[in-house]
């Protein structure tokens, strides 16, 4: 399927309302895909690029969330929390928005072109201010993060370090008047230092996207019915199994007894599936979270 690159200036209706309202939106757009419509709902979700795997599944299980619940989920492309977050918004069956640094007739990085790809072909969208052959220098990344919080009502904040483009994301959702939620993390770990000093500074700190549904005023809403859980791999389609066939919470004792997998590998798949979402922890062990 083509989606060849289309360009709308601020004069058009088709140009996104919300980023219109915002101080220093471009002048013009230039977009492959479907652009977000008035009525939609966006919410970024942005990180480091050198994320850690449990930033990345928690950025994935956000998105997967928030796009359920019909949310369109907007980031920036790059490695680390930004694939993870479009890759969960697909997961949930929604919508998601990629904002590009550089002309699209390129995709940067190159090792997301077929992530590229699967937005455009799920009516998602991407979105650059720079026409064909701009490449992306640095400077660009940081103007771009403007667009990616001016398309939001609000950005989720998930491993920012002190200098990271994402804390420049929340600065500008903060100077458009945007809501701003940050995930907190371990104090020793640099991933964190930039998000904590958001957090100190005044936004919104959530430990779940229940969390970021309350503060939008959506936790009283239905939520829509899940997929069965995905396992990535074999040792997390075991522990599945054996939380599916279970009639009580099932300790990582009673997991070593039932399986053939080592502690280790039993204690980080669990730590996995409860970031993601799939599992729920409890004072006796583990089950699925239905």
């Amino acid at each position: 399927m083509d989606f060849p690159i289309r360009t709308v200036s601020k004069r058009d209706a088709e140009y996104p309302p919300l980023l219109l309202e915002s101080v220093g939106h471009p002048a013009e757009l230039h977009f492959r895909g479907s652009l977000p419509a008035p009525h939609d709902q966006c919410v970024a979700i942005v990180g480091t690029r050198k994320a850690t795997r449990e930033g990345r599944a928690l950025a994935f299980a956000t998105a997967e969330t928030l796009a359920r619940r019909g949310f369109v989920i907007v980031s920036g492309l790059a490695l680390g929390i930004d694939g993870a977050a479009h890759d969960g918004a697909l997961a949930g069956n929604g919508r998601t928005i990629a904002v590009l640094a550089n002309g699209l007739d390129s995709i940067y990085p190159r090792q997301h072109e077929r992530l590229a790809e699967d937005i455009l072909e799920h009516d998602g969208c991407l979105i650059s201010e720079y026409p064909d052959e701009t490449p992306s220098y640095p400077s660009q990344f940081l103007e771009r993060n403007r667009i990616v919080s001016g398309l939001s009502i609000a950005t989720v904040v998930i491993e920012a370090p002190l200098r990271s483009g994402s804390l420049a994301t929340a600065r500008n959702a903060i100077e458009q008047g945007r809501e701003v939620f940050v995930f907190p993390g371990n104090v020793h770990h640099g991933n964190y230092k930039g998000s904590h000093k958001l957090i100190r500074e005044g936004a919104r700190l959530v430990a779940s996207a229940d969390d970021i549904l309350e503060d939008l005023g959506l936790a009283d809403e239905a939520p829509i019915e899940m997929a069965m859980p995905h396992a990535e791999d074999d040792a997390e389609a075991t522990i599945l199994e054996v939380l599916r066939n279970a009639k009580e919470p099932v300790s990582i004792d009673r997991m070593c007894e039932l399986t053939t997998l080592e502690p280790r590998i039993i204690s980080e798949k669990l730590t996995m599936l409860t970031v993601r979402g799939i599992i729920k922890e409890h004072a006796n062990g583990f089950t699925l979270n239905t």
